[in-house]
């Protein structure tokens, strides 16, 4: 066990309901998770607890033998050792590919941030890519940056958001195996959140299925086929 989140509650000030209800699973090194439910289902509320940007009511995370939230301890965002893929990417479009990449890397020397960004450029298949700006990169591409930037401070875990929302239908059909290849030969903890059924199937090695704050399910791709899917739990 490399990662283990126990009995999470948290609810939003306006609400009198937990978004997230005892939520509670462990993860293995190197293992890629999908968190997947409906809008509204709490999928998002989960990201956003593990990456620091919330405070849970309950519970507690830890990765390895740190602790990163518990009854008595709280580690900010920046120290956790989590990168982050948004939806948008959100990648500076004054920047270029090597400088959006770089921006994380502040505490390597140059030449350590030079060889890392080569490295991980290699990895996302992008090496000629450097001097390119955003808005000269088609969607996948700029997703292969937005994740690049996320795996170059060798995080700990890795967290994306509906990785595939801004992505149209063949090229996501693509972009699932290319991801999922990535991760595995990076060997990086993930968890992904999704609405769409099929991104579970192709890239979890464990779907989590949820609704409400809850987890209904737990299981793997293969245990998942011909399952019926509640109509509140997927749309």
């Amino acid at each position: 066990m490399f990662i283990a989140i126990k009995s999470v509650c948290f609810s939003y000030s306006n609400s009198k309901e937990n978004a997230i209800d005892e939520f509670s699973m462990t993860i293995e090194k190197g293992e890629v998770i999908s968190i997947l439910g409906r809008s509204g289902s709490g999928k998002s509320s989960i990201l956003r607890i593990l990456a620091g940007l919330e405070l849970p009511t309950k519970g507690t995370f830890t990765i390895g033998d740190n602790v990163l939230f518990s009854s008595t301890t709280f580690v900010h965002p920046e120290k956790r050792g989590i990168g982050l893929v948004f939806q948008d990417y959100a990648l500076f479009p004054h920047m270029t590919v090597t400088e959006n990449i770089s921006f994380g890397l502040f505490r390597l020397s140059k030449k350590e941030k030079e060889k890392r960004i080569k490295e991980v450029l290699e990895l996302v298949e992008l090496a000629g890519f450097e001097k390119r700006y955003p808005y000269q990169l088609s969607g996948g591409q700029q997703q292969r940056v937005a994740l690049a930037r996320a795996l170059a401070p060798k995080p700990n875990l890795l967290l994306l958001d509906e990785p595939f929302s801004n992505l149209d239908a063949e090229l996501q059909y693509k972009i699932r195996k290319d991801l999922r290849d990535i991760l595995k030969r990076a060997n990086i903890t993930s968890i992904f959140v999704t609405h769409d059924e099929n991104d579970a199937h192709a890239l979890a090695d464990r779907i989590v299925k949820i609704d409400k704050g809850k987890i209904v399910k737990v299981g793997r791709p293969c245990d998942m086929l011909g399952m019926p899917i509640k109509q509140e739990v997927m749309q």
